[in-house]
């Protein structure tokens, strides 16, 4: 019964706040809700703020305690939507996947698909040393383990 509540209150807010979108949310045993969400633009505290009191001033206690905690996805949490490719473009990103690990920048998203790009040094067709080359490799949503943004300080 609070799952389905919170769904409704949770969608309804969502919908209020259209740069806004869901990336996980669990109702535990214990009337424990967690929602993590993320933004085209990012999270800022009013926003976590705005969609908790869309479902916390929805839900009476009188009826059934919770606790609710409204997180972002953090700068180290793993990409997993494809509108949170989106909002990385340009930004360098470490994927693993089923083929191997390629760290580059994202350079396009499509539906089925991203593109990292980067540049090696590779020896030389002809003669000593090395050359520097611009690789590109496109890795397909289904492929990837893990997509995390390199963060440099």
């Amino acid at each position: 019964m609070l799952k389905e509540k919170v769904t409704e209150l949770l969608d309804r807010a969502l919908e209020e706040h259209p740069s806004l979108f869901l990336i996980d949310y669990t109702v535990g045993g214990d009337n424990t809700i967690k929602v993590v969400i993320d933004g085209d633009e990012g999270v800022n505290l009013k926003d976590c703020m705005n969609i908790s009191r869309a479902i916390e001033h929805n839900l009476d206690r009188e009826e059934e305690d919770f606790s609710l905690e409204v997180t972002s996805a953090g700068a180290t949490s793993p990409l997993q939507l494809p509108r949170q490719y989106k909002k990385n473009l340009g930004r360098k990103l470490k994927v693993r996947t089923t083929n191997g690990e390629f760290e580059g920048n994202l350079a396009q998203v499509t539906e089925a698909h991203i593109t990292l790009e980067w540049k090696a040094r590779e020896p030389k067709p002809v003669g000593k040393g090395k050359v520097t080359v611009q690789k590109q490799q496109e890795i397909v949503f289904s492929d990837i383990e893990e997509a995390k943004v390199v963060l440099k300080f």
